[in-house]
């Protein structure tokens, strides 16, 4: 890449990611340009679709994110290695507000920008679960998907400023849920 055309990339990522911390994932892309002080093609020339933009935005959060769970993988404690864990992709996904949305929707499109990522930070999470169900600390009838679905829920009510109050006190009971309390649910 060029070094204008560098200095133009790294510009539109600094201003998207004020932009997108402060109107929330679904910001005008419009405005990202605007305040970049360059044209939207020059937006859409670096990152054709807004998927591809948050994609570049959350490609090193969502791997130091894995990179935290391999690392938690050698924690004594499996069941607590998890739940620190879980707290700390809610709290990333509250920190980036409306990423859940294209987050959910980008497991199940493969020709989503940001599938890859989001795939990747499901193994991660399904692997940390796997050792807790090893351990026999976790119930051994929930999935990787399952537990990205609950993370979902969970970042979803943080960010709902009539039911934020509430979202620790869930948290805990959610933990009671995927930790092994010696009862299954029936798939469906």
């Amino acid at each position: 890449m060029r070094a204008d055309a560098k200095k133009n990339y790294d510009h539109l990522l600094n201003v998207a990611r004020t932009v997108f911390m402060e109107q929330g994932s679904d910001a005008s892309l419009r405005d990202i340009a605007r305040r970049a002080e360059v044209g939207l093609g020059t937006l859409y020339r670096h990152f054709p679709t807004r998927e591809a933009l948050l994609e570049a935005l959350l490609r090193s959060s969502f791997e130091a994110l894995a990179k935290r769970a391999d690392a938690l993988q050698a924690a004594d404690d499996s069941a607590a290695a998890l739940m620190e864990w879980l707290q700390e992709i809610i709290a990333f996904t509250h920190e980036h507000r409306g990423v859940i949305a294209p987050m959910v929707s980008a497991i199940e499109d493969h020709e989503s920008a940001l599938h890859a990522s989001c795939v990747s930070l499901r193994a991660a999470g399904a692997a940390l679960l796997s050792r807790a169900q090893a351990d026999g600390k976790a119930r051994a009838d929930l999935d990787g998907a399952e537990l990205f679905d609950l993370i979902a829920a969970l970042a979803w009510l943080r960010e709902q400023p009539s039911h934020a109050s509430r979202a620790d006190r869930i948290f805990g009971i959610i933990s009671g849920a995927v930790l092994n309390t010696g009862k299954s649910i029936a798939r469906r």
